[in-house]
């Protein structure tokens, strides 16, 4: 008879109830592939009587009753926030229990000293769900193409966003009206901010960034902007341009420095991401030797985000039984350091209003040409009787350089930006690394 791997499960929600169907239906094969038999032996939840229904395992209220369990070996944490979790897994991993988490807001502030902990007391924490659901991107950059130099990872990487900018794309709805669609549907919070401010995908891409190029990029340093600024009109515009705008996770690697950003982009309509479409979620990885790759598929939902817990899940199992487990997730590591902004080079989409008077626009181009910076398509059209809405893009220049323009705009009343989006001016990469 096979060993049994007993199971802690924090949270017994929408993804906590995904891995527990997943466990009991495909319980054959896991048994076979990691040589135990698994499943779950205690839930915390915080209501027990909401989940009467779940009479082959152990209900608590009480934390406790896991942590302190010796016959529980790995803890699976899908409870969310990052306090009391952080706390949970903290004395999860003292106590000698291997972690599995699907928490990407605790993994990309705090990952560096879970890691840590999980290494000295000779523990597993893996976090494969926390980016992209169900699709397995970080094992991927782990495993797959450990043997490549990765140049740049970018991406979809939050669904809720990609299913408003889906919709205000097919339907020409405006953007008050996606949201609340989305909030209606459950794909956004009554408090959106984390999902449209880009603050979510820049999460995503301080993990992606770790695992990619080995490198610790803070937070505070990836450019962050989200899609409230983005209009029916910029779509369509786009569209027009032969571009679809989508908001997109980046950090690429320059000559041993990193840089990331998340914001809406224009993308060529031929480059992948631009048909990745609803909540889909989608991640691009060019290698110096594989070139271009993508990952593509569900980015949320219970059953698929389950899958990569379980995978998790499994991959633990297999150290127990190989005795290789503390060895964490990656030990790929670099010294961080950030590319300079005047080494930062892009194309830009800008949309302003423009008093409608004669000199306006030479004001304009004369600022802009002050900052060395070139205008490669521009369309002018009457915004009221006394304006005119002028969208822009530019030919490919430094984001500092940029940045000393718009402030030049902020200081003249003539002149207002409504919207900054960057341009990807390749329909697939195609630099010589």
């Amino acid at each position: 008879m096979k060993k049994r791997l007993n199971i802690g499960i924090l949270g017994l929600g929408t993804v906590g109830s995904g891995v527990l169907h997943i466990l009991k239906e495909h319980q054959e094969k896991i048994s076979q592939v990691t040589g135990y038999t698994m499943g779950i032996k205690t839930a915390l939840v915080r209501q027990i009587e909401k989940h009467q229904n779940q009479t082959d395992i152990h209900l608590t209220t009480d934390v406790e009753t896991i942590l302190k369990d010796p016959e529980i070996h790995i803890i699976v944490e899908v409870m969310g926030s990052i306090e009391p979790a952080k706390d949970y897994i903290l004395q999860a991993l003292k106590q000698g229990k291997h972690v599995v988490t699907a928490n990407k807001d605790l993994i990309a502030l705090h990952g560096n000293e879970l890691t840590q902990v999980a290494k000295e007391n000779h523990c597993d924490l893996y976090y494969e769900a926390s980016v992209a659901g169900g699709i397995p991107i970080l094992r991927a950059l782990v495993d797959s193409l450990a043997a490549d130099n990765i140049k740049k990872v970018m991406g979809i990487v939050n669904g809720t966003t990609n299913f408003m900018l889906t919709k205000m794309a097919k339907n020409g709805l405006s953007y008050e009206a996606v949201l609340a669609e989305a909030q209606a549907l459950g794909f956004a919070e009554a408090d959106p901010t984390n999902d449209v401010d880009g603050i979510d995908a820049a999460r995503k891409m301080v993990i992606l960034s770790r695992l990619a190029f080995g490198m610790n990029l803070p937070l505070s340093a990836i450019s962050t902007g989200g899609i409230r600024s983005v209009t029916a009109t910029d779509i369509q515009i786009a569209h027009q341009l032969g571009y679809t705008i989508k908001l997109i996770g980046a950090a690429e690697e320059q000559n041993g420095t990193i840089h990331g950003m998340v914001g809406p982009m224009l993308l060529p309509n031929e480059h992948p991401l631009s048909g990745v479409n609803n909540e889909n979620n989608a991640v691009f990885v060019t290698g110096s030797s594989v070139g271009e790759t993508m990952f593509y598929g569900p980015g949320a939902g219970e059953l698929p985000t389950a899958t990569s817990v379980v995978s998790d899940l499994i991959t633990v199992a297999k150290n127990i039984r190989m005795h290789t487990t503390g060895d964490g997730f990656s030990h790929y590591q670099h010294e961080t350091k950030l590319t300079a902004k005047e080494d930062i080079q892009a194309k830009y989409y800008l949309r302003l209003n423009m008093t409608d008077q004669t000199g306006t626009f030479l004001k304009l181009t004369q600022l802009f040409a002050a900052h060395q910076i070139g205008f490669e398509q521009i369309i002018q059209q009457p915004f009221d009787q006394n304006s005119a809405m002028v969208i822009i893009i530019t030919h490919q220049g430094s984001k500092e350089q940029l940045d000393q323009a718009i402030a030049g705009l902020e200081s003249d009343s003539d002149m207002v930006l409504k919207a900054r989006f960057d341009v990807l001016e390749e329909s697939i990469c195609t630099k010589d690394y």
